[in-house]
């Protein structure tokens, strides 16, 4: 169940036009979550939208939002138990760079869930 949800979180942010989106299976590495989704908006006003877009259609589906942090931030961190979504401005995610964080995870391919 959690990859599903993880996959259908990545649809939806590349649905809303996200930049350079990136999943880590960080379940062997902490008790946290099983995924991380990590993206970018190209701005403030398109951050609101990726989260308001993933927190509206993942309610629709019945996935339950554990909480959400930071929408007055740079980073917004959106947690779904299973799944815990980072959306960032680009200077934000360059400072954080969670992916060299984790990066002992396992990087997914994601190819089959965005478009070109």
């Amino acid at each position: 169940m959690s990859k599903e949800l993880c996959q259908s979180i990545v649809k939806i942010l590349d649905d809303k036009k996200a930049i350079d989106i990136v999943a880590i299976e960080i379940s062997e590495l902490t008790i946290v979550a099983d995924y991380f989704v990590i993206a970018t908006a190209t701005s403030s006003t398109h951050l609101k939208s990726l989260s308001d877009e993933v927190e509206f259609r993942m309610a629709e589906k019945g996935a339950v939002m554990r909480s959400i942090e930071g929408k007055a931030t740079g980073w917004i961190l959106m947690d779904f138990g299973v799944v815990v979504l980072h959306l960032f401005t680009n200077e934000t995610r360059k400072y954080y760079n969670l992916e060299r964080l984790w990066e002992d995870g396992s990087f997914l391919d994601i190819s089959g869930f965005v478009k070109e």
